[in-house]
């Protein structure tokens, strides 16, 4: 007598086929779309742009990577190496520049988007031989003392008396209807996004407040 299968049994095992078989549709379906989205983005991606900036008076054309930083620029690619990489992270004010009269965390940036830009560095400052007001000022007082922090207090330093002169306020600034004073409270706040873990705070304070005019 033949055995008839159970009716449920084969239902299971058309399923199970199906599903299988679907899989493998999907799988090779996707394959072939990742496939061809990778030679697309292979033929279309550009990894590199050349950027021309203008850095401490002179210009400089270079073709960069995307995802190369301002910071990077300046110390890999041109050797400045007087901005210093401290915490990458915009926290600790050390890669401090000055873009168009400005200051900004040069980790921050991608070089690529400060095309035409004129930007300065520590080492446009001064000279060795012709020290800028505030680097003098920071050697009179002692405003460092491992010295890695300084070229970014520096930066922001002569940054923070353009600032108060221009009459930008700050957080501390009490009556925003008048200029602010070049206070004590007012350069502490304004340098508060320079970091020195050697702790040299008040001789920095000192430095700015003598080429400031208010502590000769």
């Amino acid at each position: 007598m033949p055995v008839i299968p159970d009716a449920s049994i084969t239902l299971e095992l058309c399923r199970v086929a199906l599903l299988i078989s679907s899989k493998d549709t999907v799988m090779a379906t996707g394959t072939a779309k990742r496939g061809a989205l990778a030679q697309s983005a292979g033929d279309t991606m550009t990894y590199s742009t050349p950027v021309s900036l203008t850095i401490n008076g002179e210009r400089h054309e270079l073709d960069v990577d995307n995802r190369t930083t301002l910071l990077d620029l300046l110390r890999e690619h041109l050797h400045l190496t007087g901005t210093k990489k401290g915490c990458d992270h915009g926290q600790c004010g050390a890669c401090t520049v000055h873009v168009g009269g400005q200051r900004i965390n040069a980790c921050l940036t991608l070089a690529v988007m400060h095309e035409g830009d004129d930007i300065t560095t520590i080492e446009g400052l001064g000279r060795p031989g012709q020290l800028h007001p505030m680097q003098a000022a920071f050697l009179k007082h002692d405003g460092f003392q491992c010295g890695y922090c300084t070229p970014g207090q520096i930066c922001s330093a002569v940054a923070v008396l353009e600032e108060i002169r221009a009459g930008i306020p700050s957080h501390v600034t009490e009556e925003l209807t008048r200029p602010p004073g070049l206070t004590d409270a007012e350069i502490r706040e304004r340098m508060s996004g320079n970091i020195c873990r050697c702790g040299a705070y008040s001789n920095i304070l000192e430095a700015i407040e003598e080429v400031g005019g208010i502590n000769p």
